[in-house]
């Protein structure tokens, strides 16, 4: 991996915001995806792949910090991740890949309050308004064109694995700064894969690979190499000299990305109480993120 010492911020800043783009095209792949395979199983196989390549990358830092620590620690990450991943995508299925995008997006806006319960360190005023411009945003979206209040069971699940994500954020921030970052992700990783695996097999037919078509496969390998392992490189390496608070504004450009795949691609209608709660809640997004830095794809 280059140093990134050598590359100029500009480049790096451009470099977040192409992993913004891949992950926000990721949500419109991923309906795609889930149309031929069941969430667990999809899942399963993209957090497997990702993990066996890091680990074929990275095998000599694997070897060299792996330890009982890393285990426990990618444990408790990779649970609160991989359930996570399985609400959203089973939600998925019934919501849009625009709505699924903002209403996953609503983790920012949690994260000082389960921080609150956890940690016990107090929210601030900011993280207050965005929680209250973040509920009139979800409000909006719920509407109907009659304006009558509704959210999918899809919409629903996806609000829960918000709080999942919230968690994750948490449990990374307890975990992470005491262990090596590459190592830490590929149990992660491999965690994750053996909840959506267990979940699969308790819950979902098994799929016959010989009847995927071609399309299945490169929206698989986009998932696996783009949205999990070249993104999360990129950002690695990018984070490291880019501001945080400036970075969590390229990072909060995900669902901004989502919604207009969404539209353009997949044809999901733009209302304008859509639009005002989307700008409502991307605007809770940048409040509460700005004042944390704490930006994280989660397609």
């Amino acid at each position: 991996m280059r140093d990134s010492s050598n590359i100029p911020a500009w480049a790096l800043e451009l470099a977040l915001v192409v992993t913004t783009i891949i992950w926000g095209g990721a949500f419109v792949v991923l309906k795609g995806a889930l149309d031929a395979v069941s969430p667990g199983w999809l899942l399963a196989a993209r957090f497997f792949l990702a993990g066996a390549i890091l680990a074929a990358v990275f095998w000599r830092r694997l070897r060299d910090n792996l330890d009982g620590s890393h285990l426990v620690a990618g444990l408790m990450v990779g649970l609160s991740e991989g359930l996570a991943f399985l609400i959203q995508n089973v939600g998925l299925t019934d919501t849009t890949p625009g709505r699924n995008a903002l209403l996953t997006a609503t983790y920012c806006v949690m994260v000082p309050f389960v921080d609150w319960l956890v940690q016990r360190r107090r929210p601030g005023a900011n993280n207050l308004v965005a929680a209250f411009m973040c509920l009139v945003g979800v409000g909006l979206v719920s509407l109907r064109g009659d304006l009558s209040p509704w959210l999918s069971g899809g919409d629903w699940l996806t609000l829960l694995s918000a709080l999942f994500f919230a968690l994750n954020i948490v449990a990374v921030g307890r975990y992470g700064s005491a262990h090596d970052s590459v190592t830490l992700t590929i149990v992660m990783f491999f965690v994750s894969s053996a909840v959506s695996l267990a979940y699969a097999l308790a819950r979902e037919p098994l799929p016959h690979a010989l009847d995927l078509r071609a399309d299945f496969w490169l929206q698989l390998a986009y998932l696996v190499v783009l949205a999990s392992v070249v993104a999360l490189l990129i950002q690695n390496v990018a984070q490291k000299k880019v501001d945080p608070s400036r970075a969590a504004l390229l990072l909060s450009l995900e669902s901004v990305f989502a919604m207009l795949f969404s539209v353009l691609l997949y044809g999901e209608p733009l209302t304008p109480q859509l639009a005002l709660g989307f700008a409502l809640v991307f605007s809770a997004v940048l409040v509460s993120e700005l004042a944390g830095g704490r930006g994280k794809g989660r397609a």
